[in-house]
């Protein structure tokens, strides 16, 4: 981690809604069944792309289960820290920051009793005066927070020269509408309220953020869903979900 960054955030990107939101939820977060069963399963899902991003970024071997070790990295809107655990159990140094103080705590409480070291924060991340990051990691956070340039810019500042970022987020079309808001609310796959569908975000929206920030963002690959496969990952199914790679341009 390298020097730390000074207040930088010009725009808040927290919604006090949002955060309430998903503050409610905590004390389920780490129960697969619970209301947050659905990123349970889109965590293995996501973890498989971040190994093989990280292998191919920094040619690591694929043997190592801890290629991660001496890296710092970073967890935006880290929630209860589903995808804070297993980075740090890659060996990275973890800092997880979440919009929502219940989320914190039970992320703390979580790692303690797992015996992991991971330095969570509470609140807007360019406020808390932390450093650069060899990966910085957001999943399903942009399309939550108030002023998506300003937050892809904070991204941008807390990743470290040849770093590695990635992001994933719901593709804002007809399909997404349909299965992740309406029929998925509907049936009580994720809490009511969770997704607004005008906020969602396409690949060559997130493209042009990124570059105004200084960011190249490598191929979409999509996060699909099939009754035979279940969620996984597809090189040409983008309508519901899709993470990327992104380093400094």
């Amino acid at each position: 981690m390298a020097n730390t960054i000074a207040d930088s955030a010009p725009n808040p990107t927290i919604r006090a809604e949002e955060a309430a939101h998903f503050g409610a939820l905590a004390k389920d977060w780490w129960d697969p069944k619970g209301s947050s069963a659905m990123l349970h399963r889109l965590n293995p899902v996501r973890l498989g792309f971040i190994r093989a991003a990280v292998d191919l970024h920094w040619g690591s071997d694929v043997e190592n289960i801890r290629p991660l070790a001496g890296k710092a990295a970073i967890d935006v809107g880290c929630g209860a820290g589903l995808l804070c655990e297993p980075l740090a159990r890659l060996g990275a140094g973890v800092t997880g920051v979440d919009a929502a103080p219940e989320n914190i705590a039970a992320a703390e409480a979580h790692a303690t009793g797992g015996g992991l070291a991971i330095d969570y924060r509470v609140g807007e991340l360019g406020s808390l005066g932390l450093g650069r990051f060899d990966l910085v990691t957001s999943m399903e956070v942009i399309e939550h927070v108030a002023d998506k340039q300003a937050f892809v810019d904070l991204l941008a500042a807390h990743l470290a020269p040849g770093g590695l970022m990635i992001l994933s987020t719901p593709n804002r079309t007809p399909q997404s509408k349909l299965l992740m808001v309406e029929a998925a609310e509907r049936i009580g796959m994720v809490p009511r309220g969770t997704h607004h569908w005008s906020d969602f975000i396409t690949p060559d929206e997130l493209r042009e953020l990124l570059a105004q920030a200084g960011l190249a963002m490598g191929e979409p690959t999509g996060i699909a869903f099939s009754p035979l496969k279940g969620l996984h990952l597809s090189e040409s199914d983008l309508s519901l979900n899709y993470i990327v790679t992104v380093h400094h341009a």
